[in-house]
């Protein structure tokens, strides 16, 4: 190849390794989007960047002594000549701050309304934002809106750039909502302009420099404290016939005490000859209001829609983990009782499926390119204390492995070999040479225990039992990866497996090891080639034909579980597009009679649920988890984290005791919890993904080492450099 060809090759595969797969991307968004919401959510309900203190009253001997002494609005917008303005005579201008509210604005506003009466609301911009059309309503009816800053902060602790930050956003807001900005403010934590200190003046002198107008009050109805209507009437109350700025508040908690007092006290100033106005009228100057139009009256509804967005989002998925909480806690409780039940049922003393079932069986290998474990799953068959017969049916292999088989010269062991045709045709294949009644399945990764063929077709001394599942378990849990999926086997598998024994609903026959009537298989047509989850669609397809599907506790084999991130996700998206598949094909059982309607009224919705899509719900808890750490009530969060991981422990540590295993490899479960559930979301989402687009999966191999022996026997004589042991 010539010296540019190599440097084209070269620059395709360093851009091949830079790209992100669509399988990390796509999620990766997702996580980044719902994450963004998250964020935007906790902005605009001040549990982000908000700033709670409140600095203490200091001197006031820099304050002007006309101010000081003044009327409760501060004019600064001539720095060289501030002015404090009143109120004139029966002029009552009624201020409500820390709105809108959603339940005590609207009665505030039907009250004034009642009363032909008009009023300024300090709108803070985390309010406006998350309920514009309540701002929109006061300008409509003739109100004026003022700031009340984005996150109310004491602005005596924060710098010019945070200020001019609160007053752009709280404009923003405003703007998205009513179309409008304003120059009326109102600082946080204020109350009368006499109580100006050397902190706040500068504040407030900024403040006119920003073209603002800040309003004070002189008359507090403190309201916020609920002394009562009357009370709340009284202080609002000028003497005489004086004008007077009135503080109230529809916001920041139960304000009823408020509208109750409204109720009486607008009429009865009326009566007095006061008239409720808005304070630029009462001042004689222009609106406060000014139109907002083009690009500023675009960011402002861009704005007030993402809040919408983010609020409703959030909700929803608030709402949604509430219910699958409640969901999962429940299965939880039931998988742990009915998996009692079903271990108490099959271990009581003289337990019997039915007559011994002492016939010999066949068992099924499908093998492609299975030379690293086929000596070992062949070899484990032959110490099989029931009579079998063995079929290897190489599936077009080209690493030998037929060979490897047949050089073996076991007693009972035949090779049949096929052109690549995969899984569910080789294990037709195989069917059609089978000798006997009842066959027995499991793939060319797996080794049986010496009683794992015996224990597993006993429960065929019952007729009305047309498939068995057994218990399947990790062999090389030596490392990370594979003692999470050992957790995984023992508690979402072998658990799972007696409750839904139980129920009469067991969605899938592991191929690693299960067993099926003859005439089950001949009934249902066999394995099909529909899914790529021939398992699960065999199991369904035996439930809708009326036969029974139980498990076999006794029945162990030992399996060899992928070593990597790479494999594994191989692996489960394989098994989560299947099941997707299965669940489509058989869908119609929903609606018929019969076995086949009990199955698809209960199994399916359940299949569905916590095997499709709940898992795929399960990072909003982590997602969840970070921002209650950082932002939320860190205690509270940690602690519903730890609940619901207790939860989980224990249903683990239950299903580790039915196993008999080791508790040692419980300690992974944390970060199991933490990262593996990500990796299964990753699966799962891309699953979808496929469904949705109608794309197509084809088989992946994975590669193998054969590490994995049946407990108990002989190793095998491994190659030179093959230095690793078995774990099982």
């Amino acid at each position: 190849m010539s010296s540019p060809g190599k440097r084209r090759a070269q620059k395709q595969r360093r851009s091949r390794r830079r790209r992100l797969p669509m399988r990390y991307l796509l999620p990766s968004l997702f996580l980044v989007a719902l994450l963004a919401m998250l964020m935007l959510r906790g902005y605009v309900h001040s549990e982000i960047l908000a700033d709670h203190r409140v600095r203490p009253p200091v001197s006031y001997d820099q304050v002007p002594e006309h101010i000081l002494k003044g009327g409760p609005v501060i004019d600064a917008r001539d720095k060289n000549a501030p002015k404090a303005l009143s109120v004139p005579d029966k002029k009552l201008v009624l201020t409500f701050d820390d709105g809108p509210d959603p339940v005590w604005t609207p009665r505030v506003l039907d009250k004034l309304k009642e009363y032909d009466a008009h009023g300024v609301f300090f709108v803070t911009g985390t309010m406006a934002s998350r309920h514009p059309d309540l701002v929109e309503r006061m300008v409509k009816e003739g109100h004026e809106v003022g700031l009340h800053t984005f996150n109310h902060p004491d602005l005596s602790f924060q710098t010019k750039n945070r200020i001019d930050w609160e007053l752009s956003q709280n404009q923003l807001a405003i703007a998205g909502a009513a179309g409008v900005r304003t120059s009326l403010f109102r600082p946080p934590y204020s109350s009368f302009s006499s109580a100006l200190d050397n902190e706040a003046w500068p504040v407030t002198q900024y403040i006119g420099e920003r073209g603002y107008i800040t309003a004070f009050n002189n008359t507090d109805s403190e309201d916020w404290k609920r002394p009562g209507a009357d009370a709340i009437i009284k202080r609002s109350t000028p003497k005489g016939t004086q004008g007077a700025i009135v503080l109230m508040h529809d916001s920041g908690g139960d304000r009823s005490q408020t509208v109750e007092a409204l109720d009486r006290f607008l009429p009865q100033m009326q009566k007095r000859g006061y008239d409720f106005t808005v304070l630029t009228e009462a001042l004689g100057a222009p609106s406060a209001h000014t139109p907002v139009t083009g690009l500023e009256l675009w960011k402002g509804r861009a704005w007030v829609g993402a809040v919408a967005v983010s609020e409703s989002t959030t909700s929803v998925l608030v709402g949604g983990l509430a219910i699958i909480g409640v969901l999962v806690i429940g299965r939880f409780g039931l998988m742990l009782l009915l998996s009692f039940a079903h271990a108490r049922k099959v271990r009581r003393r003289g337990f019997r499926w039915g007559p011994t079932v002492t016939e010999p069986v066949t068992v099924l290998v499908p093998a492609y390119n299975e030379k690293e474990c086929i000596e070992n799953t062949v070899r484990s068959l032959m110490a099989s204390d029931h009579p079998i017969e063995v079929i290897v049916i190489d599936d077009g292999s080209s690493d030998g492995t037929a060979d490897i088989v047949e050089n073996m010269w076991l007693p009972n062991v035949r090779v049949v070999r096929q052109v690549n045709s995969g899984k569910p045709e080789a294990l037709n294949n195989g069917i059609r040479n089978a000798r006997y009644d009842i066959i027995v399945m499991m793939d060319g990764d797996t080794v049986f225990e010496p009683s794992t063929v015996r224990e597993l077709v006993q429960p065929f001394g019952d007729p009305r039992v047309g498939a068995v599942a057994g218990n399947a378990k990790v062999g090389n849990r030596d490392s990370l990866i594979g003692a999470w999926q050992h957790i995984e086997y023992v508690m979402g598998f072998n658990l799972d497996r007696r409750m839904y024994d139980l129920l009469g609903c067991m969605p899938t026959i592991p191929g690693a090891v299960g067993a099926f009537r003859r005439e089950a298989l001949d009934r249902v047509g066999g394995m099909s080639e529909d899914t790529l989850a021939e398992d699960t669609d065999i199991t369904m397809a035996m439930h809708r034909d009326g036969w029974r599907v139980v498990y076999a506790e006794k029945a162990r084999a030992w399996t060899e579980a992928p070593e990597s991130v790479q494999q594994l996700w191989s692996q489960r998206y394989r098994w989560s597009y299947g099941t997707m598949q299965a669940i489509w094909k058989h869908r119609r059982a929903i609606i018929e009679r019969g076995p086949s309607g009990r199955f698809g009224r209960v199994g399916l919705p359940l299949v569905s649920l916590f095997m499709v899509l709940f898992p795929l719900l399960a990072p909003l808890i982590d997602v969840f988890l970070l921002y209650g750490l950082i932002f939320g009530p860190t205690g509270q969060t940690v602690v519903a984290w730890l609940g619901v991981l207790a939860i989980q422990a224990v249903c683990a540590a239950y299903a580790f005791r039915l196993d008999r295993e080791r508790m040692v490899h419980l300690i992974s479960l944390p970060l199991q919890q933490l990262l593996y559930r990500q990796l299964m979301y990753v699966v799962l989402l891309q699953s979808w993904i496929t469904a949705l687009t109608g794309g197509r999966l084809r088989w992946q191999k994975l590669r193998r080492t054969g590490v994995v022996e049946a407990p108990g026997s002989i190793p095998t004589q491994r190659r030179s450099g093959e230095d690793r042991r078995p774990v099982a």
